[in-house]
């Protein structure tokens, strides 16, 4: 994506393909089937991209995940995936949630919603970050049975180099794209303070191994400066946060060439019920300005994500995260790793990636036809993007129109 406007350019779409891109009118017959629209100095860009959604997790709350019927939490994913593309969102990595299906269902045009690289299940050690079960359950090794996050493949807890490469299997054999490990504590999570390693190095080559062997990479969802020293020696492609780095592991990050895939957290994009969790959202939310300017400073592969989890009412709060991402970045900046920027780092998914067929992320020829029409240049003023009702006049996804408010 280039940092600069093009004024009074055709983009011809056939199909979901951006066939042309030209500076002279494409002539059109509407006898011929073609629909024309006239943008009127509207700005075109390319669909928008998340890097770390939780689809199943943003529409559904924790007492729907412990307690709600099965149907009820897929229904409101799809319900969540059709609203995520009217925001714009026409590409999505999903960090954790039963979402093949979904995904499968939406690429045969049964449902609407964003293209889907799934990771399936978030895969913890017992007490990590994605242990959802109960304080007196008894663990699977000591024979208990699965968590109910466990049965609805949003959670996979596996301890010991066997039952991770097993882990790390279920979710490739399921559908995933790439895979998520949680290798350290988090503030959604109710055992594990920030500051704990989870997954011995054994452990973590082991899954990416298995990932590598299938043609694909291993994320990891960590924050802190040994939890991410530990994560790139062991061979992992993504960083998921990393808010509590200092300036020496991101330079360590920058040099390993491994991505940074990050969140602008505000503190009150989560609300938690206990002061424990809450403090430990706040203590996240405190290195975000920092991390940001030594990435930027250590020249770090950036993506961009929000992370947003287990609030339904907050998920359209996703909009108004990437227009704060031009709080960090310049507006261009934050508009490629809005769009190009995450692609690339979708496209590490290698043959795992079932979007090969064209590019992500551009306005160009040959490129998937995901645009959107914007009344007001993002480039300009960022804030634009952050209300889609209003500002996005034209969302096309795979060359089909969504919305049309021309």
């Amino acid at each position: 994506m280039s940092d600069r406007t093009q004024d009074n350019v055709d983009v011809l779409v056939e199909g979901p393909h951006v066939v042309a891109v030209s500076s002279s009118p494409v002539a059109g017959d509407a006898s011929d089937g073609v629909v024309e629209f006239d943008g009127k100095g509207r700005f075109l860009m390319p669909g928008l991209s998340d890097a770390h959604v939780h689809l199943m997790g943003n529409a559904n709350s924790m007492i729907e995940f412990l307690q709600g019927p099965t149907g009820t939490l897929y229904g409101n994913t799809i319900a969540e995936a059709k609203r995520m593309l009217l925001r714009g969102f026409t590409t999505v990595r999903d960090m954790g949630g039963d979402t093949a299906p979904v995904k499968a269902l939406i690429d045969r045009g049964v449902f609407e919603g964003p293209r889907i690289f799934p990771s399936q299940a978030m895969i913890s050690q017992t007490s990590g970050h994605a242990d959802f079960s109960f304080v007196y359950d008894v663990p699977e090794e000591f024979g208990g049975t699965p968590s109910r996050t466990e049965d609805i493949h949003f959670t996979r807890v596996a301890d010991g180099v066997p039952r991770v490469l097993a882990a790390v299997r279920e979710q490739l054999k399921q559908g995933a794209t790439q895979i998520k490990l949680t290798l350290g504590g988090g503030a959604a999570s109710m055992y594990d303070p920030l500051n704990t390693l989870q997954y011995t190095p054994d452990e973590i080559r082991a899954a990416v191994q298995a990932a590598t062997d299938y043609g694909t990479y291993v994320a990891t969802h960590v924050y802190t400066p040994a939890g991410i020293a530990r994560a790139i020696d062991a061979g992992v492609a993504s960083i998921e946060h990393g808010h509590l780095a200092d300036e020496e592991t991101v330079a360590k990050i920058a040099d390993a060439g491994v991505w940074l895939s990050m969140q602008p957290f505000a503190e009150d994009d989560h609300h938690y019920p206990d002061p424990v969790r809450a403090a430990k959202n706040t203590e996240i939310c405190n290195g975000t300005e920092q991390v940001y300017d030594w990435a930027k400073k250590h020249g770090v592969k950036t993506a961009w994500g929000t992370d947003l989890l287990l609030e339904p009412q907050a998920a359209p709060r996703q909009s108004a995260m990437a227009a704060r991402l031009g709080e960090f970045y310049t507006n261009a900046d934050a508009l490629k790793m809005l769009t190009s920027g995450n692609a690339s780092l979708f496209e590490l998914a290698g043959e795992r990636n079932t979007y090969r067929g064209g590019k992500l992320g551009v306005v160009a020829e040959g490129a998937w036809a995901d645009l959107i029409l914007v009344d007001g240049d993002p480039l300009a003023d960022l804030s634009v993007i952050g209300d889609p009702d209003t500002n996005f006049a034209l969302i096309v996804k795979n060359g089909q129109i969504v919305k049309n408010i021309l």
